[in-house]
């Protein structure tokens, strides 16, 4: 099927990208994860690395394997970079160029389409800058699902939790043309 790179950032809806690797899988599709440092806080790359059948990239210097940088690799192979969740910060580094981690050095590297699937604090999810980042991702055929409201981890109630997983696969499927 496709080979989908699944961006895990530092959200405690995190824990959510372990049902997204395992429905993705599932579904035939080959699915590498990395996982930015603080993602690593909130779920381990163990469980990804069970549930994708790939080893997990987690840092820029990983790469032992051989002389070729192994996140260029993921780069090149990507039919579609699914970053779930996508945090305010990655959505900034994305959205200006910024390669100081794994997952935003392939972000700049890739050609492989991009879908978002944000979970933050709803002040910040409507921040005038995260607005103006979404924006201009989207002037940049990058497509997003969510956030949708309920209620969130940090005690608020309003937008700013994960899309349901069953629909982020659903869009990532249509994106792909696939099933």
């Amino acid at each position: 099927m496709a080979n989908i790179l699944l961006g895990i950032t530092g959200s405690i809806a995190a824990y959510k990208a372990a049902d997204l690797a395992s429905g993705l899988t599932k579904r035939g599709h080959d699915v590498h994860c990395v996982m930015t440092a603080d993602a690593t806080e909130f779920i381990t790359p163990l469980t990804l690395q069970v549930l994708s059948k790939h080893p997990v990239t987690s840092g820029l210097y990983d790469e032992k394997q051989s002389w070729h940088p192994g996140h260029i690799q993921l780069a090149d192979d990507a039919d579609l970079i699914l970053v779930a969740p996508a945090t305010a910060n990655v959505l900034a580094k994305f959205a200006h160029g910024l390669a100081d981690d794994t997952l935003s050095a392939i972000a700049l590297a890739t050609r492989a389409k991009f879908l978002h699937a944000p979970a933050m604090n709803g002040k910040m999810w409507l921040h005038p800058a995260t607005q103006e980042n979404v924006e201009k991702l989207k002037s940049w055929d990058h497509q997003f699902i969510g956030p949708e409201e309920g209620m969130l981890a940090c005690g608020y109630e309003g937008i700013g939790r994960l899309w349901p997983v069953e629909g982020i696969i659903e869009k990532a499927c249509e994106i792909l043309g696939k099933t």
